[in-house]
């Protein structure tokens, strides 16, 4: 029997060091590899077909924004390592006579939540390349001197090292972290390499034998390796900016003190900008490091990378409708700045739209779903029959047996599938594409109309008729008086970027690809075609003999009246003006770019093919209920009716208002506040709780101690929630906070 079972309660106690728990830790590691394999889900979701596809979609996802975040912030991070290895070197330079840390500042934009994890990718590549030991120090852990130097030194005596299983048991007290016991670990743990320092003198008096065996000594060294390296003290502060100023200063004057015995490193996240470097650190402080700055991607370009090759992606079934899109951007822009949360609330989106049924494993590439349309039930076709686009396909028919057929036999509807999500893959791979070319059109031009990155335009398609939106008109009229060469190089420039983008997204890796490009060519041929007249049409204005009549000078001198001159105006501004044939051709350009590909391509979701719903995620109030929640009504729900969230079988209510003794006591002090005024007296507010949850005929009874408690806790809840607190007018009494 193990020796720390009992059949009563009881403390077991090991002596200095927990050696049972030692021995217990490959266990306990293997428990938590495995039970991190293990869904939450039951099997009966797991084994179910839509769950398959969202998984499998999923982990694409997931992989193709962190191979994108790797890139973009690998440049950055590989500069700041070369640094930190450079450092590491043994040069004569740096023995900390000057006691100068060297530092660098790593500029990462305000979105502090995702801080953590570059510096976590930071650590690892930096434990790649050198022997180091790597100690993030938080601001919540520096509160003061004294702890920020404990925090310090623990986490680089007690820094976790799995492949050391020998390693002493005995553990540092927090109160023995020292600067002194930094010295004596790092001593023994890892002896500084020092090179013999000769001088003149003793040069002198030795001999030749010596000198001769030391320059062989140094030309095998330098042969074999050149500077030796030492193991690196790396400190890196991921939220500068929230650091106490004082405490900063007096931290980093005790490294660049302790410097000529421990080769420390110091690297500063900082959110804002460098400026805060030198208005946090004085002259004198600053003067004892030698800093370096480095500058990350910021967050809305990072965001906008993602966006553009993962989430509006071609290869990807899935896409957002406009006002789910538009309202997952807005929080990343006006909340947080957080690409961590932007994606977790893509991935609530993504999973809201898979878990609505088996129906919605459709979504993913055309051949899988081919497979995927035979094992599905009459409930699963039910469910593609109840799609709101689904309506007008069946009213576009016009032969009765078949809509009867489509309507009501399952086989039929399944031979039709295959065709109605052909239309749906290609309806979203153009408007991907065609989105390109409008985004090259009027990104650039004068106040941004309609925007000047993919995802404003993206949102706006797929939300409105882009066709009547006055920013559209606007921007047309701009493009109609650019000059020849400007709205050549402009359409040229459009049309490249679409083909670039064709071959490179579309034709390279996807399915359908070659009908998606048909389409596409036909519209661009046309469109390289009236450029064409573009380029070969005039820009001299030809006048007809009747207006060139109706302008003369002369006859305009003739008009007695200044009545007759005012009507002779009037009709000489009704009468068409002279166009050129450069104008005519710019305009029957931009017509046609309007009409067969803006509106026919990049339509709101309307004019989408049927089952489209299939594809695209649309359900905003889900998303906005559970992303942005509101904590007040949350509340007043779980205390008002405890059983909307708990579900059990002592709390259900009739009404709102209905008070049971097996309720939660905070609940039941919740709705008996609610019945009070702006002081609540305590005494009978005990009392009318003791008569809901303790009924006694006998008001004069002595009050149990044990309700008494309750009651006591119950206050104690509603003021940590700051529905009441106490009153300093009379003691007896609370005051109601909430209305």
């Amino acid at each position: 029997m193990d020796p720390t079972i009992s059949v009563s309660k009881g403390c077991f106690v090991f002596k200095n060091g927990a050696t049972r728990a030692d021995k217990t830790k490959k266990s306990t590691k293997r428990k938590k590899a495995s039970t991190n394999n293990t869904s939450i889900l039951g099997k009966e979701i797991t084994d179910q077909p839509f769950y398959a596809v969202y998984a499998e979609t999923w982990s694409k996802i997931q992989r193709h924004i962190e191979t994108l975040q790797k890139e973009s912030s690998a440049k950055t991070l590989q500069d700041l390592v070369d640094y930190v290895v450079k450092q590491s070197k043994f040069e004569e330079s740096y023995l900390g006579l000057d006691e100068i840390v060297p530092a660098a500042a790593l500029l990462t934009g305000i979105n502090q939540p995702d801080h953590l994890e570059q510096f976590d990718n930071l650590s690892q590549r930096i434990s790649e390349r050198i022997s180091a030991s790597i100690c993030v120090l938080q601001s919540r852990d520096c509160s003061s001197l004294k702890a920020a130097v404990e925090t310090l030194v623990y986490n680089f005596i007690e820094s976790p090292q799995e492949d050391d299983e020998d390693r002493d048991n005995k553990r540092l007290r927090k109160s023995h972290c020292t600067m002194k016991q930094l010295k004596s670990w790092y001593r023994n743990n890892w002896p500084m390499l020092r090179r013999n320092k000769v001088s003149k003198n003793d040069q002198n008096e030795e001999d030749s034998s010596s000198e001769s065996e030391e320059s062989q000594s140094t030309v095998s060294s330098t042969a074999n390796g050149g500077d030796e390296s030492r193991h690196m003290l790396i400190v890196i502060l991921p939220d500068f900016e929230c650091f106490n100023s004082a405490i900063l200063q007096d931290l980093i004057l005790i490294l660049s003190s302790n410097c000529t015995d421990l080769p420390f490193v110091l690297i500063l996240g900082i959110a804002t900008s460098i400026a805060s470097v030198h208005n946090a650190l004085p002259y004198h402080v600053t003067s004892k490091i030698k800093l370096k700055v480095f500058q990350t991607q910021s967050a809305p370009v990072g965001l906008n990378e993602i966006l553009e090759k993962v989430i509006l992606s071609p290869r990807y079934a899935f896409h957002l409708s406009g006002k789910a899109f538009k309202f997952l951007t807005h929080i990343f822009l006006y909340y947080d700045f957080s690409i961590n949360g932007f994606i977790q609330g893509f991935k609530y989106c993504f999973m809201e739209h898979f878990f609505q049924g088996n129906a919605y494993s459709l979504c993913c590439n055309y051949s899988s779903s081919l497979t995927k349309i035979k094992a599905m039930t009459h409930e699963d076709m039910e469910v593609i029959r109840k799609q709101l686009s689904f309506r007008p396909y069946v009213e576009g028919i016009n032969d009765c047996k078949r809509i009867i057929a489509i309507l009501t036999d399952d086989n039929y509807l399944k031979k039709k599938l295959p065709s109605l999500l052909r239309d749906c893959h290609v309806y979203f791979m153009t408007l991907r594409i065609f989105l390109e070319f409008l985004t090259v059109l009027v990104e650039d031009l004068p106040k941004c109309p309609l925007g000047k990155f993919r995802r404003e335009l993206y949102a706006t398609c797929m939300a409105k008729d882009i066709c009547s939106l006055p920013e559209f008109r606007e921007c047309w009229k701009v493009l109609a008086f650019m000059s020849k060469d400007e709205f050549v190089a402009k359409i040229s420039r459009a049309v490249k970027a679409t083909q670039e983008f064709c071959n490179q997204e579309v034709k390279a890796e996807l399915e359908l690809a070659e009908d998606c490009e048909q389409i596409v060519m036909e519209k661009l041929h046309q469109v390289k075609e009236l450029l064409t007249n573009v380029v070969m049409a005039g820009t001299e204005s030809i006048k007809t003999k009747d207006q060139a009549k109706a302008s003369s000078p002369d006859e305009l001198k003739q008009l007695s009246s200044r009545q007759d001159l005012k009507d002779k105006l009037m009709q000489m501004s009704k009468q068409q003006k002279p166009v050129s044939d450069f104008s005519k051709s710019v305009h029957e350009t931009l017509d046609y770019i309007e009409k067969h590909i803006v509106a026919m391509h990049l339509g709101p979701l309307q004019k989408a093919p049927a089952l489209h719903e299939l594809f695209v995620f649309s359900d905003i109030s889900t998303v906005r209920r559970n992303i942005i929640g509101a904590p007040r009504a949350a509340l007043h729900m779980a205390l008002n009716n405890p059983h909307f969230y708990l579900q059990c079988k002592c709390c259900p209510l009739r009404e709102h208002s209905q008070l049971l003794a097996t309720l939660p006591d905070i609940s039941v002090m919740y709705k008996l506040h609610l019945e009070c005024g702006r002081m609540i007296n305590l005494y009978d507010w005990l009392q009318a709780f003791r008569s809901v949850v303790d009924f006694t005929e006998d008001d004069q009874e002595q009050i149990d101690p044990q309700i008494q408690a309750r009651f006591t806790r119950a206050v104690a809840e509603l003021q940590f929630l700051g529905y009441i607190k106490m009153s300093k007018r009379k003691t007896d009494h609370a005051t109601r906070l909430t209305w």
